[in-house]
């Protein structure tokens, strides 16, 4: 990863060098490459006066900062603020400094806020939507996320993403209304192997089938009979009678995360960004239809081959039919 402000990586540098090295004018290669003639000259200079370890990136930050809050001040700070819960402001005149500087202390050292902590003892009562806890299921079948991923429909053509003269401000003034799929996803928490759909709505019959399919599905690919689902509050989940009776046919528990707690269910959620990513949005699609076929084989790719961060880079089905001890 180059810095962040820089306009060109490190490939980019050596081929402006090698560029100019070949006899062309160096502004002439600065402006085909985007950049200013005086960031051309720069690397060319510390090209010739480093060679190609000078096209490196450089830290930014400066050699000295004499006007950096003293680690007396920052330990002043957090000593206080221990000893005594108080506000930016309170703590300013405490220690004499600004607020400004307080809030920074604080939010560097990783401090609590206020409201997380009981006002009579000091101590944190309250969790964040942030979480350093993670929790992983023993064995396959154990437990199911499931969720839906609502995405609007392609016009056959492509839409505005493919074909530029559709262009978006026409499209909202169509009468034509395209609607949504519903893309139902299934992931086993523990060996992450995924399931996904794209049904025509997120009604209770409906989520009763799909559940239904992906649980056979994960049987069949060396799951084991699922023991939980856990879902969020729809109204599909929560009241619906096929829902129900397609959990009771499973024999499984059903597991209702907190209301407005999506992060809950956040194997679900995580998988959502990577189904657009590596499928909805990973290029433009002519047709609907077109978008849909391409789902199973990148599901197929997802749990046999895309290396998983959480499984130590191996793909999901390296986790189906292994032994759990």
């Amino acid at each position: 990863m180059s810095h962040r402000n820089a306009r060109l990586t490190r490939n980019g540098r050596r081929i402006l060098v090698e560029r100019v090295l070949a006899g062309r004018p160096v502004a002439h290669v600065a402006k085909e490459m985007g950049v200013s003639r005086t960031c051309a000259h720069r690397w060319l200079s510390r090209y010739r006066t480093h060679g190609w370890d000078g096209l490196e990136d450089r830290s930014s930050r400066p050699r000295s900062c004499p006007h950096a809050t003293s680690a007396e001040v920052v330990a002043d700070v957090l000593i206080q603020r221990v000893e005594y819960p108080e506000g930016p402001l309170d703590l300013a005149l405490r220690c004499g400094t600004s607020a400004r500087t307080v809030s920074r202390i604080l939010a560097r050292a990783g401090m609590p806020r206020l409201w997380d902590l009981d006002p009579v003892t000091g101590q944190r009562i309250r969790a964040s939507q942030a979480t350093d806890r993670r929790y992983e299921r023993d064995a396959p079948g154990d437990m199911i996320h499931i969720d839906v991923k609502k995405l609007g429909r392609i016009p056959d053509g492509g839409g505005w993403r493919a074909d530029p003269s559709q262009s978006a401000a026409n499209h909202r003034k169509s009468h034509q209304r395209m609607g949504f799929d519903y893309v139902h996803v299934a992931v086993d928490d523990y060996t992450r192997f995924a399931y996904a759909e794209v049904l025509p709505d997120e009604k209770g019959p409906t989520c009763a089938g799909f559940l239904t399919r992906a649980a056979a599905a994960m049987a069949a690919n060396g799951g084991a009979p699922v023991k939980r689902v856990m879902t969020d509050n729809a109204f599909a989940y929560r009241l619906s009678r096929d829902f129900q009776d397609a959990l009771a046919a499973l024999g499984a528990k059903h597991i209702l995360i907190k209301p407005r707690h999506p992060w809950q269910n956040g194997k679900a959620e995580r998988f959502n960004r990577t189904l657009q990513e590596g499928w909805a949005y990973r290029q433009p699609f002519t047709s609907n239809q077109a978008r849909t076929d391409a789902l199973q084989p990148w599901l197929n790719f997802y749990n046999n081959h895309r290396p998983h961060g959480s499984l130590g880079g191996k793909p999901p089905i390296s986790r189906c039919n292994q032994p759990t001890g």
